[in-house]
């Protein structure tokens, strides 16, 4: 993996990941709310829809609906793959 793609993995990591200047959130179920609303906001910034970015990352719609919604437990392996899929979108520095 080159720097610049693990560079966009980790400034992914740290928009969706709980934590950072905003209170932690201390269960499960809260933490995986904040993931799914954070995977969300960053889908829609990036004007993706659900379909696309399961098609860009290898995920399925469905899994990432459950994700969103706070509802599926994801791996750091699948972080990866979205955050890739999401990255990949955005239009590159000049």
């Amino acid at each position: 993996m080159d720097r610049s793609m693990l560079d966009e993995v980790m400034d992914f990591a740290g928009e969706v990941l709980p934590g950072g200047c905003a209170a932690p959130p201390y269960s499960e179920t809260a933490f995986l709310a904040e993931l799914g609303d954070r995977l969300r906001s960053s889908r829609l910034r990036c004007e993706l829809s659900r379909r696309e970015l399961a098609r860009r990352s290898g995920i399925s719609e469905r899994y990432i609906a459950q994700i969103e919604a706070g509802k599926g437990n994801v791996s750091i392996v699948l972080l990866l793959r979205l955050a890739s899929a999401i990255h990949g979108s955005q239009p590159q520095a000049a």
